[in-house]
């Protein structure tokens, strides 16, 4: 059946892990979620992948995942996802599959596309209504291309193409409030470092239908400069201190996982080279306290 409306993949064995064998860079934040996001999601899926670090998993005509795979443009995932899934409800209403022979559409993109110039297409694909899940690896920069900075690109952060004493001037883009106000079925950001709140997430989208959003935080060793060993570590910083908040919308409302002791953020930047100039020559204690500034404010706004 696959072979009519996709490239249908090489089965592979049951016990092979997903990015086992590619060409991934070691400690990869991205892969670690998506890891885990597959472990619940299963075979029965078809993803359609936008251009991007994620598409190195695939060599041709290989690629890892048990189910299918599709290649797309950066800014062409959620098109090609509207496709798939009709190709797919046409093949049930006619009865040339079966019902458990149906597929989890998914869209997998980096940053890049989803907070950028794949955005126009997902806003799309949200209000026609379309049956899928969309899941964003956020390694906050063109990570495939050499880390230049992108919509989700922190304040401050040196980037390939932000390389100025201060790093980028910008501030990441809130994609989770812009989907959010398109009032999909659900929306969570998640991060791999945190297993079980992302699996519980993952569960809660798999039971749903209509569009359903996962913002996956993606620790990049080359693109944030810090020791592969090291990306739980800091994925686990990201949410103690506060600067990627674990939070749900669904039914109208934003349902966070409030951090009950946040520590300082700069624990969190010290240990990626990327904000070592906050640091040294000299302290820029004027930049680290309005960083710090701007994720209370976020905290004390979500506990009033």
């Amino acid at each position: 059946m696959n072979e009519v409306v996709m490239q249908h993949m090489t089965d592979l064995p049951s016990t092979h892990l997903l990015g086992t064998g590619t060409p991934m860079c070691s400690g990869c934040g991205g892969l670690e979620a998506l890891h885990e996001i597959y472990d619940v999601l299963g075979k029965n899926t078809v993803f359609v992948n936008a251009a991007g670090c994620m598409t190195l998993l695939s060599v041709y005509p290989f690629t890892p995942f048990r189910g299918s795979w599709l290649y797309t443009a950066m800014a062409s995932a959620p098109a090609g996802a509207q496709g798939v899934r009709d190709a797919l409800d046409i093949l049930l209403e006619q009865k040339c599959i079966k019902k458990e022979e149906d597929l989890e559409v998914v869209v997998l993109t980096g940053d890049g596309s989803a907070y950028g110039m794949g955005l126009s297409a997902t806003s799309g694909a949200i209000e026609r209504g379309l049956d899928f899940i969309y899941i964003c690896y956020d390694n906050e920069g063109y990570g495939n291309t050499g880390q230049q900075f992108s919509a989700a690109t922190p304040h401050a952060a040196k980037t390939a193409t932000s390389r100025g004493s201060s790093g980028f001037a910008g501030y990441k883009k809130d994609l989770f409030s812009i989907w959010a106000a398109h009032k999909p079925s659900y929306v969570a950001t998640v991060i791999g470092s945190e297993p079980l709140d992302l699996a519980r997430k993952i569960e809660k989208a798999k039971q749903m239908k209509g569009p359903r959003l996962i913002i996956a935080l993606a620790p990049c060793p080359p693109g944030w400069d810090f020791n592969p060993r090291d990306t739980v570590d800091i994925g686990k910083l990201a949410v103690k201190t506060g600067v990627w908040p674990l939070k749900e919308y669904i039914d109208g409302k934003v349902i966070h996982n409030i951090p009950h002791h946040r520590v300082p953020v700069e624990d969190y930047l010290q240990k990626q080279g990327r904000f070592v100039h906050l640091f040294t020559p000299k302290r820029n204690e004027e930049m680290l306290n309005e960083m710090q500034a701007r994720v209370d404010a976020y905290w004390d706004a979500v506990s009033e």
